[in-house]
């Protein structure tokens, strides 16, 4: 009997846990988390905003509810051409561990919780622009992706959002610094996400997305918006420091990550090739943590 209760609980466990890294696949947690880094910093780098780390722990379980709600509901929603492509086919809800509407009742419990504690600790702007990111991301730039390419454009503003929001839940205002900080993000996703859609372009198009520029695929045409994305990102980079945000010295790093972006585009354009979009990608990973921190560190205390 009690070897039969211990296989029991070693059975109970392991169903816990299968169960718990279900959910961290349907809330696609890496992506979350640096959704909601964004969204932190964005607010820490607010003027009059110092180091709290109850409110940062409040900031960042709230982001993670409100991102997680849209990534459960664009998993939901995708679940059939989640089930075609070889990258997404393991998640819970295409993988049928997980109902759709298992799915949606997180999502909708998580949302709401989420933008609630955005009004309760925070303010009335920064829930409101919580519950539009969401709404954005999860039905229309979800559903568009199927349509037309123009979703990334769609999906750059959702995507961009968390740094708004973070300034707004510390200023409580829709003020320059906090556009600034939207636009570089806003920017970045374009070189960021046609990378990856240029890596996994077979799969894409198996599941009928339509998310590089051009209809042919990987062209010259897509490498060259690219770096045009990356030009812009320059000017933008300098404008936290032209606005008083930060110093000269992040001043000075940002310039150079965008440079190096704009070299690594360039270099898409010249190969045309997987590996040099598999660069362009890696390099967006770093490059957002890198520009954000700097300008965290090197905050104009205002």
């Amino acid at each position: 009997m009690e070897m039969m209760s211990t296989t029991e609980n070693i059975s109970s466990s392991y169903k816990v846990a299968a169960k718990v890294k279900d959910y961290f696949q349907l809330i696609k947690f890496t992506l979350s988390f640096t959704v909601v880094f964004s969204c932190v910093i964005c607010y820490l780098l607010a003027p009059g905003i110092t180091y709290n780390l109850k409110m940062v722990v409040l900031l960042f379980v709230a982001g993670m509810l409100v991102t997680g709600s849209a990534n459960a509901i664009n998993q939901a929603v995708e679940k059939d051409t989640d089930a075609m492509m070889k990258r997404t086919g393991k998640r819970p809800v295409a993988d049928g561990r997980m109902s759709q509407q298992e799915a949606y009742t997180f999502a909708l419990i998580a949302g709401v919780l989420g933008v609630v504690l955005m009004w309760r600790f925070f303010n009335l702007s920064s829930a409101l622009l919580s519950a539009f990111s969401l709404f954005l991301y999860a039905y229309i730039y979800t559903p568009l992706k199927k349509v037309n390419s123009i979703a990334v454009l769609v999906g750059a503003f959702p995507g961009a959002l968390p740094c708004l929001i973070g300034w707004v839940a510390g200023t409580g205002e829709f003020s320059v610094g906090g556009w600034i900080l939207f636009g570089i993000q806003f920017l970045w996703q374009f070189p960021h996400f046609w990378a990856i859609a240029w890596v996994a372009h077979n799969d894409y198009s198996k599941a009928g997305f339509k998310l590089l520029p051009a209809d042919k695929g990987p062209t010259k045409f897509t490498a060259l918006q690219s770096v045009v994305y990356a030009l812009i990102m320059i000017p933008c980079g300098i404008l936290p420091y032209y606005f008083n945000i930060s110093g000269f010295v992040s001043l000075w790093i940002v310039l150079i990550c965008n440079l190096f972006m704009v070299m690594q585009c360039v270099r898409l354009y010249i190969q045309m090739d997987v590996k040099a979009a598999r660069r362009v990608m890696f390099s967006s990973y770093i490059y957002l943590p890198i520009v954000l921190l700097a300008l965290l560190l090197d905050k104009v205390n205002s």
